[in-house]
């Protein structure tokens, strides 16, 4: 039997070529690319540039144009900066969050530089390698002391600055750094910013990582030291992926469930299970219409490397548990995701309430149950014990207490994953209450989820379950009621005999005084004020436990045609 192999697909540079000319038609005669309002973030597709201009195979090769308007770009980022390397760190709806060097700019635009730098005339070079050296100083000073994610982004260009300009010791502290990186990473893959997986963010480390062995390997001095983390942190992302190739949320400290196809990185290249990955990840995105941008594509082009899989792919079924903290399960076209990392609420926005311990996701409808994790929003809480009407964000607060009041538990103090009997158990204390989930699946079309109160109970105790339906899709209910999701509100009491609530080919049975609601939403972090968008939010029913009812089994049933 022949090898499989992976190589960069032709598609990748068939997408950085087409986007460059859109890209020099887009710079203004400032330098400055894409549209107003400006931020330094624009400059980014200086590397898309250099990935073109020097690359052999792009029709764009040593094209004049193309290196006019590197120089360029590069000048608007020297003119704009203060005297410590820094921008204002300003976001596209106009918010402005303090001066910063931009990581994820300056490793750009330095590796932009690597790649063009001998092409420059002699005073462009002069002031590049100026504001180039005084930004990488302050990095070095500053900017690179824990191994969390931007300190690794800013390792990996600090690493590129050290070749470029001959600093040794810049390549030494990059080299430092990284490494202490990977000593930070669990022994199933994943890194941590506070408590448990920082999923997405995840890949800013293996990137960093990625790129910075590519480096390391070009300049003659390659660090295998990383290689390892690189396995392990793709063996995670290839069990924590959904079959459609989204990234598992519920165990996601940093970011709730986003659809689509996460795509990978050059990280992922350097090792033949990452390379399964890719392939697996890269052929789900064509199938679904997606196309490949120019940053992306240069990243994939210049540090990805061609070489044999080992058969895996994301959505190859198996169960993986990672202790007791957390388990996925695939059984014919069903797959469930739980986490039992538990945390105190932080005050800190970036890091999410551990709220959501469990989601399910269907073949044929995708996520169902779940979507992860927020702030100051109590109804994504898988359970809640007391008052869930007592936090709740201030429309327009900056600055919010994100601690919950007395009268309300909405996080767990304390939880356990198993696999039971061919179904997921999670067992779950809220201080003096316990409390239990179980998911069996019955068949290729029904799962069944148990919630209870095992022990204590004296405050109310809530079930939610934070459903994925999508703005615009039309939700009925027992009691011939019916909605299309958008910008009205609305609140459903389910007192039905038999109450259920459908809707994209999926029903699911609830017990009668369920409560449904429209819209439930998040606190994002990453707009100052934290409003979110209608289409951020959830679609929550809601499901009292009493003394007199501490169970409830909920079926979630898939309609024959979304096989």
């Amino acid at each position: 039997m022949s090898e499989t192999r992976w190589k960069p697909e032709p598609e990748l540079l068939t997408a950085l070529d087409e986007s460059i000319l859109g890209t020099l038609e887009s710079q203004n005669d400032a330098g400055r690319f894409g549209d107003e309002p400006w931020i330094c973030q624009d400059q980014n597709v200086l590397l898309a540039l250099a990935a073109a201009w020097s690359l052999p195979e792009s029709e764009w090769h040593r094209d004049e144009r193309v290196l006019a308007a590197i120089v360029k770009g590069g000048d608007a980022l020297i003119d704009d900066m203060d005297d410590e390397g820094r921008w204002t760190f300003r976001k596209k709806d106009g918010s402005t969050w303090g001066m910063i060097r931009m990581p994820w700019t300056y490793s750009r635009w330095i590796r932009a530089y690597q790649l063009t730098r001998d092409a420059f005339s002699d005073a462009a070079r002069s002031r590049w390698d100026d504001a180039l050296q005084l930004g990488y100083a302050n990095i070095a000073r500053s900017d690179v002391g824990s191994p969390h994610n931007i300190p690794a982004h800013h390792a990996m260009g600090l690493y590129c600055a050290g070749i470029v300009f001959g600093r040794e010791e810049w390549r030494g502290a990059a080299r430092d750094l990284l490494h202490r990186v990977v000593e930070t990473q669990s022994p199933h893959g994943w890194w941590s910013e506070h408590s448990g997986p920082v999923v997405a963010y995840g890949m800013v480390y293996i990137e960093a990582l990625g790129v910075y062995y590519s480096l390391s390997a070009d300049y003659g001095e390659r660090d295998d030291t990383v290689l390892d983390a690189l396995e392990r942190a793709a063996r995670f992302h290839a069990n924590w992926t959904y079959p459609d190739g989204s990234a598992v949320e519920v165990i996601d400290e940093r970011n709730p469930y986003h659809a689509g196809v996460r795509l990978p990185n050059p990280g992922f290249a350097h090792t033949p299970v990452g390379r399964s990955y890719v392939a697996n990840q890269h052929a789900q995105h064509v199938r679904a219409g997606g196309s490949f941008g120019d940053d992306y594509a240069a990243n994939m082009l210049l540090y990805a490397v061609e070489g044999s899989t080992d058969g895996s792919a994301a959505s190859s079924g198996t169960t993986a548990a990672m202790g007791t903290d957390a388990l996925v399960m695939r059984r014919g076209p069903w797959f469930v995701a739980t986490s039992s990392y538990v945390s105190k609420v932080p005050q800190n926005r970036w890091i999410q309430d551990r709220q959501c311990v469990v989601s399910v996701f269907h073949d044929g409808v995708g996520l169902i149950l779940g979507g992860g994790n927020t702030k100051l929003q109590p109804l994504w809480s898988t359970f809640t014990v007391g008052d869930p009407t007592l936090l709740a964000h201030a429309p327009g607060d900056e600055d919010p207490d994100f601690l919950p009041p007395d009268g309300l538990i909405h996080t767990p103090t304390r939880a356990t994953t198993s696999e039971d009997g061919g179904a997921v158990a999670v067992e779950l204390e809220y201080a003096d209450t316990h409390c239990s989930v179980r998911v069996e699946l019955e068949d290729e079309r029904a799962a069944f989820v148990t919630f209870a109160v095992t022990e204590g109970g004296r405050d109310p105790v809530q079930v939610n379950l934070p459903l994925l339906v999508d703005v615009g899709e039309q939700v009925t209910a027992s009691g011939a009621r019916t909605a299309v999701l958008g910008d009205e509100a609305f609140e459903w009491t389910l007192l039905d005999d038999s109450p259920w609530i459908a809707y994209g080919g999926v029903r699911i049975a609830v017990p009668s005084g369920a409560t449904a609601r429209w819209p439930v939403l998040p606190h994002n972090p990453y707009r100052k004020d934290g409003h979110a968008e209608i289409t951020e939010g959830r679609f929550v029913v809601s499901i009292p436990l009493t003394r007199a009812a501490p169970r409830v089994r909920v079926a979630i049933t898939v309609e024959e045609s979304q096989r």
